[in-house]
């Protein structure tokens, strides 16, 4: 069996090179993605020549892609979300697919926080302004006793929840696979998603993409919204029909909206030209115990999987 493995995710090991380190005392050869950035398809493709296992980031992973190299035999995602791979082919094939799905949830939990309460409270405007020279003060709005919709009532959307107990906010779920003790323990109610979107104030989104959530968020589910919701997107690209949403925010200047993730990254689309859209580069995961934790734990099942083929 081959000795090499392969690391896709642009940062790895910037904060602490263990995992690294690891690998490198069981004897494997590592590649390193040379981009800096999420691979494209192609750069993929030639990325996985000659490899055993691969520790995974956000790329697409296709069949075409997997069936291109019989000797892969594990892939390790860093993270938890798994839509950009082929799971059928990777089956069919015997490969191994694997994550590691609780070591983002506090990360996420609370970025989604921090950019809802900096777009309330236009941090990032007054920010703009002092480094251009400016010295003006925007009026923003509370989150306390808001209500927060909450699309996605798993791990992130809990830590949310906990996060908003003193806040005083009502809180909204929707999830088609309902956990009602959990619900009543973070004293949320369920609601069709209709409602809760005609309900909210705040409509945060902790859904997995997959083909059936593509712009779940679209020009129709915005119109149903208060006018001055607030939209905030920390769960997965493509969730949001991001065209709908520029348009959205032009026609209700009150409106707000805080992405960290978006349909093709990265992102140059038109909501960088908005000032009621804070937009952050993917960032859920990037706190240094998160990340840490989420690498440890991809390549010791990495290396589980790897032993098991």
């Amino acid at each position: 069996m081959s000795r090499l493995v392969a690391v896709s995710t642009s940062s790895f090991a910037a904060e602490n090179s263990q995992p690294l380190d690891l690998l490198r005392e069981l004897g494997f050869d590592v590649r390193l993605n040379p981009h800096g950035r999420q691979l494209t398809p192609d750069e993929a493709r030639g990325f996985l020549d000659g490899v055993v296992g691969l520790v995974a980031g956000t790329e697409k992973l296709p069949a075409d892609t997997l069936r291109a190299h019989p000797g892969l035999k594990a892939i390790s995602r860093v993270g938890v979300g798994m839509d950009g791979i082929d799971l059928a082919a990777a089956r069919e094939l015997g490969i191994a697919v694997v994550n590691t799905p609780t070591a983002h949830v506090d990360a996420v939990a609370e970025l989604t926080l921090a950019g809802l309460l900096g777009a309330l409270r236009r941090v990032p405007d007054c920010h703009a302004g002092i480094r251009a020279g400016t010295w003006k003060k925007p009026m923003g709005r509370l989150l306390r006793g808001k209500t927060v919709g909450l699309v996605g009532f798993g791990r992130v959307g809990r830590g949310v929840a906990r996060l908003l107990a003193g806040f005083d906010c009502p809180l909204i779920a929707y999830d088609p696979v309902r956990d009602d003790a959990a619900a009543a323990a973070l004293g949320a109610r369920y609601a069709e998603l209709d409602a809760l979107l005609r309900d909210a104030d705040v409509v945060s989104l902790h859904v997995p993409y997959t083909v059936a959530a593509h712009h779940m968020i679209g020009a129709a589910q915005l119109a149903a919204m208060r006018g001055d919701a607030v939209l905030v997107n920390t769960s997965r690209g493509g969730l949001v029909d991001e065209e709908a949403l520029a348009a959205h925010l032009r026609a209700h200047p009150g409106a707000l909206a805080y992405l960290d993730c978006f349909e093709v990254e990265p992102y140059a689309g038109p909501l960088r030209e908005l000032p009621n859209a804070v937009l952050t580069a993917h960032i859920g995961s990037y706190a240094r115990e998160a990340r840490e934790r989420m690498e440890r734990e991809a390549v010791e099942n990495l290396l589980a999987a790897l032993g098991s083929a």
